[in-house]
């Protein structure tokens, strides 16, 4: 489906109705039949869950699945794999400057990334109802999974040079595995930048936002939209956030949404943020409901608010709970067209 994303902003942002779009293709495994492992090393088998979901649900966009360890993977991290779980990266590979100067820049298509590209080839081509969405994982998360996490955190006032050196191989390779999204015929990506969250607001904008903004910089137009997550405590983040010029920013359930909207410009899209793990997977339908409704409530002034999950919902979450959370948004809408109504 080809979508002038733009338009497709503003076309939320005019609406009275919520739209909802919760970050899930797991959720999928048990609609189309397949397994974790076929998923995320097959497109063809993750397409299967992405088109399975996108029949059965009214989501405003397909995605491929928010999967962290893809890229540092193709980097040559070693990865952790499970059957339930989506896979962890298990050790560093660059945790001083010489092995950083030393890491070479992978072609995309190594490891898994075809993989991901081929699901979302699938996607644009075959559901044609909505913009079909790819995931990356940002920059600074990447180099974090390069480096160590822990080991990065110290790393950011001892040896700033070295962690520059891999946000800067992180960021060309992530430019070029937007571009095959793009070139997949993708409408968009969806950046996931949860270790951003750890950072300052001036750190953030030294080691995180600058380097986002190189890949929106490189892919976003009329047709091809990005959508920044970060599902830490991010709230005094926001205007770093923006600086990047995303069209879209995806909260998690750290923050309270209505600390966050203001600072969101009315022609950006703001999403989240319902917690995927204690409410979607653990969570009774009541507590779903009683949630979904509370933020719908609590954010009916915002216009560009799309209400979602506050990370990727996982594996082994209830169909019911999702069931429930759409049954919920059209509930509230429709209550909210007789009132306009009178």
């Amino acid at each position: 489906m080809s979508v002038n994303m733009k338009e497709w902003v503003r076309s939320i942002a005019r609406s009275e109705k919520r739209t909802a779009m919760p970050i899930m293709t797991c959720p999928g495994l048990e609609l189309s039949g397949k397994t974790l492992p076929e998923v995320i090393w097959d497109g063809k088998a993750q397409f299967s869950c992405i088109s399975a979901l996108a029949r059965k649900y009214p989501s405003a966009a397909a995605m491929t699945i928010m999967d962290l360890s893809v890229e540092a993977e193709a980097f040559g991290s070693p990865v952790r794999y499970s059957d339930n779980e989506v896979p962890t990266v298990a050790g560093s590979i660059a945790g001083d400057g010489k092995s950083a100067r030393g890491l070479e820049i992978p072609r995309v298509g190594a490891g898994r990334t075809g993989a991901y590209i081929e699901a979302a080839a699938l996607s644009a081509r075959n559901i044609s109802d909505r913009p079909s969405f790819g995931g990356q994982i940002g920059p600074f998360s990447l180099a974090c999974r390069l480096y160590d996490m822990t080991g990065i955190m110290m790393a950011l006032f001892d040896e700033p040079e070295t962690v520059h050196i891999l946000l800067e191989k992180a960021a060309e390779f992530l430019v070029s595995y937007a571009k095959a999204f793009r070139e997949a015929g993708a409408d968009g990506i969806i950046i996931a930048e949860p270790a951003a969250g750890l950072l300052s607001p001036e750190q953030c904008a030294e080691f995180s936002s600058p380097y986002v903004k190189k890949v929106v910089d490189a892919v976003q137009d009329d047709n091809f939209m990005v959508i920044l997550h970060n599902c830490g405590n991010t709230a005094k983040l926001v205007p770093s956030m923006i600086s990047t010029g995303a069209m879209g920013f995806h909260f998690g359930n750290a923050v309270d949404m209505e600390d966050i909207l203001p600072l969101v410009p009315g022609d950006r899209l703001a999403f989240g943020n319902i917690d995927p793990a204690r409410i979607f997977r653990n969570g009774t339908r009541e507590d779903v409901r009683e949630k979904t409704l509370d933020l719908l409530a609590r954010t009916a002034g915002y216009r560009n608010f799309v209400i979602s999950s506050g990370c990727d919902i996982p594996p082994g979450t209830p169909a019911e709970n999702i069931d429930v959370f759409f049954e919920t948004v059209d509930f509230f809408n429709e209550k909210r067209r007789k009132t306009f109504e009178k």
